[in-house]
């Protein structure tokens, strides 16, 4: 195979915290979306059927449900902590894109929701 790319994308990652510049929100939590998308070479994979040759989703669920168990203010902070940990953890040339979504933000009238998106890596 000649000019492949390769993505992973680990999306819809269902998370209850506390995030949030309220007290309430300390409190009484809301609803988060996480998804994750990882561009790296993982070409091997595809032919030798090996968990070795490419990104373990198991180990990107735990690194987002362990960082969005951490309390922080802002969404922002907690994407680059995942971001952060997951370009350590995962070895090679990659580029790495970490969204939250956060439910129903307690703001003034009714809004669905707010996302934040950080990418780093491969141009």
């Amino acid at each position: 195979m000649k000019n492949v790319k390769t993505t992973i994308t680990i999306g819809g990652i269902e998370c209850y915290a506390f995030h949030g510049c309220m007290e309430e929100e300390g409190k009484i939590g809301s609803r988060y979306l996480v998804d994750v998308q990882i561009d790296k070479n993982v070409e091997q994979a595809v032919f030798n059927d090996e968990l070795n040759d490419t990104v373990d989703y198991v180990v990107v669920n735990k690194i987002v449900n362990e960082q969005m168990a951490i309390r922080s203010k802002l969404i922002e902070h907690v994407a680059g902590r995942i971001l952060k940990e997951l370009s350590r953890l995962i070895p090679g040339e990659k580029a790495i894109e970490v969204k939250i979504t956060k439910f129903n933000p307690p703001v003034n009238g009714n809004m669905h929701h707010a996302s934040f998106t950080i990418k780093e890596g491969l141009n």
